[in-house]
């Protein structure tokens, strides 16, 4: 008979993995234990990251554009990318959000639908990072229906001009390049923005009660000239921009496994260690009811991110095993964070441990790249052939 399951991964799912993806598990779980995690409730209390440094660091790893080729990036495995940003977001959602709109929004767009110019101008500056890039999509009145935005760019002469503004915006007040989508008579179009253009302006925003360890901003840009090299040349609609949401959702649905274990395995630690009426509160029946839920669910969600890796490495994966994806996992780790939450009664509202700051965030990952509804009625349309959006 085998030995007994390892109690922190369950089903064994790394050893799926290949010798590249477990040394990259290996050095990214290293790098965040050791520089990352010592930090991050300060950086959550304080709502403050320090950006620079934090690119520097995530860039000499080699996670920025990681799963891209060429231009300065790694080039590995969709896999290896997931779990990279599974390690990063058992430390905190902010971490990963920080490497995915680098990586799978703003070098994406540019690696997708750039001119070579473009591309040989900001995607090497961006895989080291010394330059930082933001994503500008949503805007205050449009989020879940992009369609509706009202940012617009017209042409004057051999110029564009843009003007409108973009709302909850990851990495904005640092960001040296932003990757705009404007409304045109062309319809949807994209636009590489250095962020020191005259009529640009990051504004903070500020009073946010989860994802703090993340910088977050109000795009405006007042007629903001651009060259007519600024914009993507060829693609027209919002085929441009979902293209690389696709992207970023799928980070999330493999980082957020992350969160979910880290709660799951303070549950457990805590409740094996705490003692009431004179015995670990492990070994009362409803405190190991709620670990075998957690486990489950951890493990649930870790295979459900694991064959969509393999989908996408495989060329075969569509935008609604993403949505499946998107839609399972930040259900199941939100579930397990509030489950912790509770197992550990007054402690849990506490920043010495993880729990709670995870189920914040968790909150925001829900509607972020697509709201539950949104996933939930793209699987829908999927399953039925029926479109229900309207």
């Amino acid at each position: 008979m085998s030995s007994s399951p390892d109690p922190r991964d369950f089903l064994d799912l790394d050893a799926e993995l290949t010798a590249e993806d477990r040394a990259i598990r290996d050095a990214v779980r290293s790098y965040a234990h050791d520089q990352l995690l010592p930090n991050i409730a300060e950086w959550y209390e304080t709502g403050a990251l320090p950006a620079a440094e934090l690119a520097k660091g995530f860039g000499q790893l080699g996670l920025l554009g990681m799963h891209l080729e060429g231009y300065g990036c790694a080039g590995t495995s969709a896999v290896a990318y997931g779990i990279a940003c599974r390690e990063l977001e058992a430390v905190d959602s902010g971490l990963r959000s920080f490497v995915s709109v680098q990586g799978s929004l703003a070098m994406y767009a540019i690696h997708k639908w750039g001119t070579e110019e473009q591309k040989q101008e900001w995607l090497p500056r961006m895989a080291s990072g010394e330059a930082l890039g933001c994503f500008g999509l949503t805007e205050p009145d449009a989020g879940s229906d992009p369609g509706g935005m009202r940012t617009r760019a017209r042409r004057d002469g051999s110029d564009w001009v843009l003007s409108g503004s973009k709302m909850w915006i990851t990495n904005g007040t640092v960001a040296d390049v932003a990757v705009v989508w404007a409304q045109t008579d062309e319809g949807v179009r994209g636009f590489v923005v250095p962020t020191n253009t005259p009529g640009f302006t990051a504004n903070e925003v500020k009073h946010k009660l989860s994802l703090r360890a993340s910088l977050t901003a109000e795009l405006v840009l007042d007629g903001v000239r651009l060259p007519e090299s600024a914009v993507f040349p060829e693609v027209r609609g919002l085929r441009g921009p979902l293209s690389c949401l696709n992207e970023a959702r799928y980070g999330i649905l493999f980082g957020v496994v992350g969160a979910a274990r880290s709660c799951y395995e303070t549950a457990l630690e805590y409740t094996l260690s705490r003692e009431q009426f004179g015995k670990p509160l492990a070994g009362f029946q409803l405190t190991q009811r709620k670990l075998a839920d957690l486990v489950v669910e951890v493990n649930r969600a870790g295979l459900v991110a694991l064959r969509i890796g393999r989908l996408k490495d495989a060329g075969t994966l569509h935008h609604n095993h993403v949505s499946f994806g998107k839609l399972a996992n930040v259900r199941s780790a939100l579930e397990v964070a509030r489950t912790a939450r509770a197992m550990l009664g007054a402690n849990g509202i506490s920043l010495e441990y993880p729990v709670m700051r995870h189920m914040s965030n968790l909150e925001t990952v829900l509607t972020y790249e697509g709201t539950e509804e949104m996933h939930a009625l793209s699987l829908g349309q999927s399953v039925t052939g029926i479109a229900a959006f309207r």
